[in-house]
């Protein structure tokens, strides 16, 4: 089995006054490299959290998280975050786009950060731009984010998100915030890209999506995840 994430028994306790909370408990998951999976709970349920554990944004109270092996958060924060930078890509439902730069120039930021990114600065920006025009935006390179609607916001952070090619994207509720139509073709993005990229896909959200087809379903319910029997779907 060719897991690029292997998570054994991570769990996470945040204080809250006197009180502890268990956001994650005891959660064992394998994520196979290519693969498609989806993790479906309800706020609260602690889905966020595990998400930012995976993607090695929050160290674990307990256990440990391999990425191809290397245990992510036995690495130093520097090493940590270079890695991140360049094998993971995140897509969040409020896009964090940096408001005083362009569309395209919010794309080509994780790659100007990554000091090991292939390519002149020519060859990144006509990356960026490629990425741009599979979702659509070409017309947009120029624009700033608040000239732009919350559908083009969201395609421009999955083209951002995409810059370094990394090996696996998170998306933390990609379309909360977007009507269903918007919310399919961003489903649509993502899906087509990772296949035809080989690259594998997390999708976390509140809510199953029909007619999306996943590898794996988890759900996730006071801090436990469990897999679903039914693997069409989120």
């Amino acid at each position: 089995m060719n897991n690029i994430i292997q998570a054994n028994n991570i769990s996470k306790v945040f204080r809250q006054g006197k009180n502890l909370i268990e956001a994650v408990k005891d959660v064992n998951l394998s994520i196979e490299r290519a693969s498609r999976i989806a993790i479906i709970g309800q706020s609260g349920a602690g889905k966020s959290t595990l998400l930012h554990i995976l993607g090695g944004l929050d160290r674990p109270t307990v256990g440990s998280v391999l990425f191809e092996k290397n245990d992510l958060y036995r690495l130093s924060d520097r090493k940590r975050t270079a890695l991140r930078n360049r094998k993971i890509g995140f897509v969040f439902q409020f896009y964090h786009l940096l408001p005083e730069f362009t569309v395209l120039e919010n794309v080509l930021m994780p790659a100007f950060i990554n000091s090991e990114a292939q390519g002149t600065k020519h060859e990144l920006r006509k990356r960026a731009e490629l990425l741009l025009g599979r979702v659509d935006l070409s017309h947009r390179l120029n624009h700033k984010p608040r000239e732009i609607s919350g559908g083009e916001a969201q395609r421009v952070a999955i083209a951002r998100a995409l810059i370094n090619e990394p090996e696996i994207i998170f998306c933390d509720e990609p379309t909360g915030n977007l009507d269903s139509r918007m919310g399919d073709q961003i489903y649509d993005i993502l899906y087509e890209v990772s296949c035809q990229r080989n690259m594998s896909l997390v999708i976390v959200t509140h809510q199953e999506r029909q007619n999306f087809d996943f590898d794996k379903t988890y759900v996730i319910k006071d801090g436990k995840l469990s897999e679903k029997e039914n693997k069409v779907l989120a």
